[in-house]
């Protein structure tokens, strides 16, 4: 087997805290829509966050079309998705901070040069960058290995399509079993798995330890290889992968 030589980060609540932030916004346009439609039904941010965490703006809408049983024009989603986007970038660039520890992790893979590094992500291209630039991150990234479902394929999509992923290997030029990815979604992970990707499941964005425990177990019954509960225990987590892959 080929040894790791890439690794593959998601943005949301992987790198950036930007979740609870770009949910906010979410929920402001999802009821804006149901209300549109007289439906009667509000989302909190929290609530769109347990239905569709790991799914971008475009993902979330198709979900809340078939479930109210509304009916968007095309020109009306992508009018929606737009307005989104503003919307959560303007909450990013005031707000957004990294995930506890993780920045310490990038600057000295960065330094020892030993992997690639790559942000692939269901968020818009315009949000991915924005959220690593506002918290320093961007200069560890170069500009044609940061990826969006949303964003870089002829045909948008989002995570669990396992679409991105395979997108990312084509370009950087690597075969899934040189890379590693980081998710903390259930979506996530479930699209690095279908695309052959070993993947460490990242719990340390859950609020409490009752529910990073539930998201250990839920990531690794998907098919996630080791849990990392803290960006502290990355050289552990990358060291078990790596030993797996030797063994095979």
């Amino acid at each position: 087997m080929p040894k790791i030589t890439h690794i593959l980060f998601d943005c949301d609540n992987t790198l950036v805290l930007s979740e609870e932030l770009a949910f906010e916004a979410c929920a402001d346009i999802a009821n804006e829509i149901l209300e549109k439609n007289g439906i009667e039904q509000r989302y909190t941010g929290e609530q769109l966050i347990g239905d569709f965490v790991g799914q971008n703006f475009r993902g979330m809408m198709v979900s809340i079309q078939a479930k109210f049983n509304i009916t968007l024009t095309p020109e009306e989603l992508e009018a929606y998705v737009k307005e989104e986007e503003n919307r959560v970038i303007a909450k990013l660039e005031a707000k957004a901070q990294p995930c506890v520890g993780v920045t310490e992790v990038l600057v000295r893979l960065f330094a020892e040069g030993k992997y690639g590094m790559a942000v692939v992500s269901s968020s818009a291209l315009r949000r991915v960058k924005a959220s690593i630039k506002k918290v320093d991150q961007d200069k560890f990234f170069p500009e044609d290995h940061i990826f969006s479902a949303a964003t870089s394929l002829d045909k948008p999509t989002t995570k669990p399509d396992p679409a991105i992923y395979l997108h990312s290997l084509k370009v950087i030029g690597k075969e899934a079993s040189e890379c590693v990815a980081i998710e903390d979604s259930k979506s996530g992970a479930l699209s690095a798995v279908r695309a052959g990707i070993p993947v460490i499941a990242y719990v340390g964005s859950y609020p409490t330890t009752e529910k990073q425990d539930e998201m250990a177990k839920t990531l690794l019954d998907l098919g996630a290889k080791v849990v990392m509960k803290n960006w502290s225990e990355w050289d552990d987590c990358i060291a078990q992968i790596e030993k797996m892959d030797s063994s095979l």
